[in-house]
């Protein structure tokens, strides 16, 4: 797989505006930063571009996966040479939101390295307007072709909306975020926390397509969402549908 790094000039003191034009309608704005009146001045910069497609990156991930689970790891873009050539700047192939939890590394899990992929993490790896915003931004600026969203085998987020789970400070948005995705799966056969698990996965997916930056990229054939399960005992990732 060809990967280019091109540098992104993006900075906390800057804007930048770029133009939504190239998949679809409208235009986009993104701020970065505090020093508005001095970023006016800044041309808009387009949205980026990547020679691989939503296709290839997708099988890039399974193939990472595959040869993980398999313990045949190739640790690619892991040196120090590739340190280097990405301080200059990111361009990822693929955007992961996956869970908080310490047992799925998403780097490790899909047998990749610095630079190749755009990760948010977050317990339950549910789609909050954050998560979305980071997303929107890692398909459009930096131009991922794929976005998966991994939830795992015994996740214990999805366990404790289950078991309607008593918990002090926030923890109890992140519960509410997955409660219509438990209800959806009740009295389906097999396990339950599995089905709760899946049905997590799929809703998320939806949520996702739901915006209007990332839809318009589906519709242009630029970018493919898709739902991944993770077996913490094999390592194995199967596509959820």
């Amino acid at each position: 797989m060809s990967k280019q790094h091109p540098q992104i000039n993006l900075s906390r003191r800057s804007l930048f505006k770029f133009g939504a034009g190239a998949i679809g309608t409208g235009v986009l704005t993104v701020g970065l930063g505090s020093n508005l009146l001095a970023a006016e001045k800044t041309p808009p910069a387009p949205p980026a571009e990547n020679d691989i497609t939503p296709d290839k990156a997708l099988q890039e991930l399974l193939d990472g996966n595959d040869r993980f689970a398999k313990r045949k790891r190739r640790n690619p873009d892991q040196t120090y040479s590739r340190l280097v050539e990405v301080a200059k700047g990111q361009k990822p192939f693929a955007s992961i939101l996956g869970c908080a939890d310490s047992r799925v590394p998403s780097e490790i899990v899909f047998d990749q390295g610095l630079g190749d992929l755009f990760v948010c993490r977050i317990a339950g790896n549910i789609a909050t307007t954050q998560q979305i915003g980071s997303l929107e931004f890692g398909s459009l600026v930096l131009g991922t072709k794929v976005i998966m969203v991994m939830g795992h085998k015994r996740c214990g987020a999805v366990e404790a909306a289950i078991k309607g789970a008593q918990v002090p400070g926030q923890i109890g948005s992140l519960l509410a975020a997955i409660q219509p995705s438990v209800e959806s799966s009740k009295g389906k056969s097999g396990d339950r926390l599995e089905n709760a698990c899946k049905a997590n996965i799929l809703a998320q997916v939806e949520k996702l397509k739901s915006s209007s930056v990332l839809s318009e990229l589906i519709k242009a054939e630029k970018l493919k969402i898709v739902g991944g399960y993770y077996d913490l005992d094999t390592g194995k990732l199967s596509l959820v549908s």
